[in-house]
């Protein structure tokens, strides 16, 4: 279990323990699962339902495989908690949220003010997502 700082779902948090992606097709009964970085997250489209928690590992806070693992899995439909792990910076955040990321866990706790701001650092956005359904600005001007 990691030390969530940041949650925004209001269900209760997810206590289960993570397993590896090879090794939960083979747990039937595994409701969390941990993505590492090389790791596919298509090979758990199949099990989306079953999910209850995806932690997503980032060992360096320059590894940005984790980003498309999270849209892949909340464009496929997953809706459960999608929990950021490892070395996590201010300036990650708000993208992390519009990839799908609800829960954050920083290796170090990340300052409180600087989080809040970071999250709600940009009102308008280039990249429309499913994820969190803002328009993207472009659009905006040419209805």
């Amino acid at each position: 279990m990691v030390d969530v700082q940041f949650r925004f779902r209001e269900d209760e948090a997810v206590n289960d323990p993570a397993v590896t992606v090879d090794s939960f097709g083979e747990q039937t009964n595994a409701t969390a699962v941990r993505i590492e970085p090389g790791d596919d997250a298509r090979d758990l489209l199949p099990h989306l339902e079953r999910l209850s928690l995806v932690e997503v590992s980032f060992p360096a806070w320059t590894d940005g495989r984790g980003y498309s693992s999270a849209r892949l899995l909340r464009e496929a439909g997953y809706q459960g908690e999608m929990r950021a792990v490892g070395d996590l910076v201010i300036d990650m955040l708000s993208h992390m949220r519009r990839c799908g990321f609800d829960a954050f866990a920083p290796d170090r706790a990340l300052n409180e003010q600087d989080a809040k701001n970071a999250f709600d650092r940009w009102e308008n956005v280039y990249q429309a997502t499913a994820v969190d359904g803002r328009q993207a600005i472009w659009a905006k001007r040419h209805g």
